[in-house]
């Protein structure tokens, strides 16, 4: 996958760092020893990790060699890990498996579900968050622009790189190894106008069908057809700000 732009994405480090500590929270492990974060980004989910279980050994995987840079830079004194999520392998088993929206850009969750929970020491969870694709209508807006016949073939690729089950099928996943919770939050972002929101998908969901088109006037086309989309379906507050609604499904696995 190409190259994520850090600061695009942290402009709304906020909103993005909320999950992990609803997610966190929620985890009963009173005292792990060692952590993964898969999926840990510019390192802002590890550091909350880190936060909340201080006497643990915490590391951060990412497959992005920018996510890390910028990771090991924030956080120097932090150990950080370029590996693929899909393939990565622990040399001996974590109390906490733990990903803050990473997962859905791994591909086959039939496969990885049991990988990592073989990645989990006896007594310890894997914990993860997802966003919830049967609710998101940015996500519907990108597939629905991406059928343009201008550049529908140039994107079949694109549409392969999310991985979002409905939560039935993660429940039969793990729920032969594992006794589960699961739980789904929207969360209402305050967004200043339509163009937050249109930055938001930039920063994320919309970066791998950008980067699949040829020429930056179709880019700019894409954006535009977003955005018009986007300027529809959300209305202004009575102060001139943007709700917009993200919902997340969320899982705790204990072993």
């Amino acid at each position: 996958m190409s190259a994520w732009d850090v600061n695009l994405y942290l402009r709304f480090g906020n909103e993005r760092s909320q999950p992990t500590i609803d997610l966190v929270s929620r985890v009963s492990l009173s005292d792990p020893q060692r952590i993964i974060d898969v999926g840990c980004g510019p390192g802002n989910s590890t550091e909350i990790l880190r936060q909340r279980w201080p006497n643990a050994r915490v590391t951060g995987l990412d497959s992005s060699p920018e996510m890390i840079d910028a990771a090991r830079k924030a956080h120097p004194d932090q150990e950080w890990l370029l590996a693929d999520a899909a393939v990565w392998q622990a040399e001996a088993p974590f109390d906490l498996v733990f990903s803050n929206a990473a997962l859905q850009w791994v591909p086959n969750h039939a496969r990885l579900m049991p990988r990592l929970m073989d990645q989990v020491a006896p007594g310890g969870a894997l914990a993860f968050q997802i966003p919830s694709r049967v609710h998101s209508l940015t996500h519907q807006f990108i597939l629905d622009v991406a059928d343009d016949p201008e550049w529908m073939l140039l994107l079949a690729g694109a549409r392969r790189a999310f991985t979002m089950e409905p939560p039935p099928r993660y429940y039969d996943l793990l729920v032969a190894r594992a006794r589960l919770e699961m739980w789904e939050t929207e969360y209402y972002h305050v967004m200043a106008d339509h163009d937050a929101i249109l930055q938001w998908m930039r920063g994320a969901s919309a970066r791998p069908f950008l980067e699949a088109l040829d020429t930056e006037q179709q880019r700019q086309r894409f954006l535009g057809l977003l955005a018009r989309r986007v300027a529809q379906a959300y209305q202004p507050q009575r102060d001139g700000k943007i709700l917009f609604p993200f919902r997340r499904l969320f899982v705790v696995a204990y072993r």
